[in-house]
């Protein structure tokens, strides 16, 4: 597939590849520093636009101060689900942190999906070109 994401076998979950995923705390820190940052209702989401790479990695924070370890796992499935809908075509070398606010559990997930969506249509107007 064109977007990163891939099934070993027909009807089976896509998985989340390592190598569109933010790994390092050092990438989590860079990101948080030297990046902007894109508010909304549910999330906020943090990016950096790399210099070289192929394409777009994402990271997130879920920090304990949203639940227990089963509401903050809920939340994560949640948000990977909702980047993997809504992975843009082309995207850009950047750096993701999503981020998500208390609300995020209870949250419509067609409204997340749209925060989402609509991140990465900010983060794509703003990369170089």
């Amino acid at each position: 597939m064109s977007n990163g994401f891939s099934a070993s076998t027909p009807g089976r979950r896509k998985t989340f590849p390592r190598r569109v995923r933010l790994l390092r705390h050092s990438d989590f820190e860079r990101v948080y520093k030297q990046g902007r940052r894109h508010f909304a209702t549910h999330l906020t989401v943090f990016y950096l636009t790399r210099a070289e790479g192929d394409g777009m990695r994402v990271g997130f924070t879920v920090g304990r101060v949203l639940g227990g370890a089963v509401d903050r796992n809920r939340i994560k499935r949640r948000l990977r689900s909702a980047v993997r809908l809504h992975w843009p075509e082309l995207a850009p070398s950047v750096d993701v942190v999503v981020n998500p606010k208390k609300s995020a559990l209870r949250a419509d997930f067609s409204e997340l999906g749209k925060e989402i969506s609509r991140a990465f249509e900010v983060m794509a107007n703003a990369a170089p070109k």
